[in-house]
């Protein structure tokens, strides 16, 4: 078994800022030179997630909405009294989606549904410069 890793920059806007990062996966495992295995991609921030979804307007949306209703920013978090930085709830949103997706994938071609799309959500309170981390394993 072989073991290929690259990287995929990104500059975010933050407040669920989401991107949709599935053409750059595909890319990655094209490019590997693997033909089946698995792919896990890693954001190594404890401020940002991983997640597919249907990538449209709609539910982009309703996904914002509901991490507004469950996890508002405006409400009083321990970690912003500690740290006085207002990300509190960036924190805490991140955690419910976690920090890695893996994937299989056949022939160099991911196996996602039709309608399925990976997303990377940067849920903290200003922009930033991520690098996200995407290893592959297979054959």
């Amino acid at each position: 078994m072989k073991v290929k890793t690259s990287s995929i920059p990104l500059n975010t806007h933050g407040n669920a800022d989401i991107h949709d990062i599935t053409d750059q996966i595909a890319d990655a495992v094209s490019q590997s030179g693997l033909k089946n295995g698995t792919v896990t991609v890693f954001c190594p921030s404890s401020t940002s997630a991983l997640t597919t979804i249907e990538y449209e307007n709609g539910a982009l949306s309703d996904l914002k909405r509901l991490f507004d209703e469950i996890v508002p920013p405006d409400r009083e978090y321990a970690h912003n009294a500690r740290w006085h930085d207002g990300n509190g709830h960036s924190h805490i949103r991140a955690s419910l989606l976690g920090p890695s997706i893996t994937v299989p994938f056949v022939s160099s071609q991911l196996t996602l549904g039709t309608w399925q799309q990976i997303i990377y959500v940067d849920f903290d309170n200003k922009p930033r410069k991520r690098e996200l981390i995407v290893q592959m394993m297979g054959e």
